[in-house]
């Protein structure tokens, strides 16, 4: 795990283990929390506009921070217990999005990858 993250995995493990919480976070524990954290963040902007998700007021993106926090720190948590490098995960995985969706043919386009793909 890289420094950032690396840093951030230490701190969440010292929280863990101080409230002796360790014993509840399982990966499969911690993708479930993770995908509530999902939820709430898009809670954030249920019901705005397009217009209105752009020029959040603070006290709206005070609440985006926290959600999105409470989001990575779960990623982070779920990443150490897995020993997965997130960075290089996060490196690994744009190599994979780059080859599946070429600048040439998806520029501009919301399409799924599959319908790039070579015919032949």
């Amino acid at each position: 795990m890289t420094d950032p993250f690396k840093q951030l995995h230490d701190a969440m493990e010292e929280f863990s283990a101080e409230r002796d919480w360790d014993q509840f976070h399982s990966p499969k524990n911690l993708a479930m929390a993770l995908t509530v954290e999902a939820a709430e963040l898009q809670e954030c902007f249920q019901w705005l506009t397009e217009a209105q998700s752009r020029e959040l007021d603070e006290q709206q993106l005070a609440a985006v921070r926290d959600e999105i926090a409470d989001v990575q720190l779960y990623l982070v948590r779920l990443a150490g217990k897995l020993n997965v490098d997130i960075e290089a995960a996060c490196r690994a995985k744009m190599e994979k999005n780059a080859e599946k969706y070429p600048v040439e043919e998806v520029r501009r386009s919301t399409a799924k990858y599959t319908n790039f793909m070579s015919n032949g």
